[in-house]
C-alpha cells in the first residue's frame, strides 16, 4: 500500500510538468499579454517593453520556463494583477468555501443517489424504477444556473427560508481561524455563526448536486442490476440469507466500485470551481474568482490556480484508487 502511495505521488511530477508547461505557452499565446493587463488598453509602447522588460517577458522562453518552474518548487505563484496580492494567499482564502459548497453537493448526491438507484434497480420495470430514470435524465438536462435561480426565487425571494447569497451573515462577527466557516463556527463553538453558514449552503449546495445526482442514480442502477444477475448473488439468496445480509455483504459492496469511481471524478471536478453557481448565489469560491481572472487577463491567478487544482485533482483520484480495496478485498492495490 505505501509503495502504490508513494508511485502515485511521483506519477504527480511528470504530470505537473507537462501541465506548467501548456500553461506557460497557452498563457503567452493569449491576446494582449501580462503587459495589457497591467496597463490596460490606454498603455504606450514605451510603458509595454518596460513591463515586460521587467517581467523578464523580454527575454528567451526557456530562461522564461526555468524561472517560473523555480518558483513553482518555492510555492511563489505571483501576484495577482488584479488584487496585487500573492495568488497562494488569494486560492486558500477562497477554496475553502469551493470545498464547503462542493462536500454538501456530494453529501446530498450521494445520500439520495446510491439508495435511489439501488431501488430503481431492485424494482426493475416498475413504476418507481421509470420515475427515477425519468427524474434522472431531468436532471442532468436542466442548466445548473437555471435551477439555482429558480431555487433562489422560491425558496429565497419569495419564501425566505434560506439566504440568497454569500457565505455567512457578516455581522454575526464569526471568528476566522481556517476559513472553513462551519468549521471554525464548530471549533469556537460559535454555534448560530456554524448553523447560519450551513444554512447559506443548502440552496446552491442543492443546485450544485443536481448532475452529480442524476449521474450517480444512474450508474448504481446498472451497477446493481448486473451484480444481481451474478450467481454468487443466487447462491446467498438460496441459503437463506435474510435481504439486508444479501443486500449489505454481496450486492451493495460488490457493485460500488464503478460507483466510487464516479464520485471521485465529479468530486474532483466541483472543486475545480463551480463558476455559475458560485456567481447566481455570489458565493465567494474559486470558481467565480477565476471567471473575474479570465476577464480581467490576470494570469498568475489563472496558472497558479490551474495548477493547484490539478494537484488536488490527482489527491481525489489517489484516495479513490485506495478505496477500492477497503470496499471490495478482492481488488490489491500494487
Amino acid at each position: 500500500m505505501f509503495r502504490f502511495i508513494v508511485r502515485r505521488l511521483l506519477q504527480l511530477i511528470p504530470t505537473l510538468f507537462g501541465l506548467s508547461l501548456l500553461l506557460f505557452i497557452w498563457l503567452r499565446r493569449l491576446p494582449g499579454g501580462p503587459e495589457t493587463a497591467i496597463l490596460g488598453e490606454r498603455g504606450t509602447p514605451e510603458m509595454r517593453a518596460a513591463i515586460r522588460r521587467n517581467l523578464g517577458l523580454d527575454e528567451p522562453i526557456l530562461i522564461q520556463y526555468g524561472r517560473f518552474v523555480r518558483r513553482l518548487i518555492k510555492l511563489d505563484l505571483g501576484t495577482s494583477t488584479s488584487t496585487k496580492r500573492p495568488v497562494v494567499t488569494e486560492f486558500f482564502e477562497r477554496f475553502p468555501g469551493t470545498v464547503e459548497l462542493t462536500v454538501m453537493a456530494m453529501i446530498i448526491a450521494i445520500g439520495i443517489g446510491i439508495p435511489l438507484g439501488y431501488l430503481a434497480a431492485r424494482r426493475r420495470g416498475r413504476l418507481f424504477d421509470h420515475l427515477s430514470v425519468g427524474g434522472s435524465l431531468i436532471g442532468i438536462c436542466i442548466p445548473v444556473f437555471f435551477l439555482a435561480y429558480v431555487l433562489k426565487a422560491i425558496f429565497s425571494e419569495n419564501l425566505g427560508w434560506f439566504p440568497s447569497s454569500g457565505r455567512q451573515d457578516p455581522t454575526l462577527g464569526a471568528t476566522r481561524i481556517t476559513n472553513f466557516f462551519v468549521l471554525d463556527g464548530l471549533l469556537t463553538r460559535e454555534w448560530d455563526a456554524a448553523a447560519d453558514a450551513l444554512w447559506h449552503l443548502v440552496l446552491p449546495g442543492l443546485a450544485l448536486a443536481s448532475i452529480p445526482l442524476a449521474i450517480i442514480v444512474r450508474i448504481t442502477r446498472a451497477s446493481v442490476l448486473e451484480v444481481l444477475n451474478e450467481d454468487f448473488v443466487r447462491t446467498a439468496e438460496a441459503k437463506g440469507l435474510t435481504e439486508s445480509t444479501v443486500r449489505r455483504r454481496h450486492v451493495l459492496r460488490n457493485a460500488m466500485l464503478p460507483v466510487v469511481t464516479s464520485i471521485g471524478l465529479l468530486t474532483g471536478g466541483l472543486l475545480s470551481g463551480a463558476v455559475l453557481t458560485e456567481t447566481v448565489f455570489a458565493f465567494s469560491g474559486i470558481g467565480a474568482f477565476v471567471a473575474e481572472a479570465i476577464s480581467q487577463r490576470d494570469y498568475p491567478v489563472l496558472m497558479g490556480f490551474i495548477l493547484i487544482i490539478a494537484v488536488v485533482y490527482v489527491l481525489v483520484n489517489l484516495l479513490v484508487d485506495l478505496s477500492y480495496s477497503v470496499i471490495d478485498p478482492r481488488v490489491r492495490v500494487r
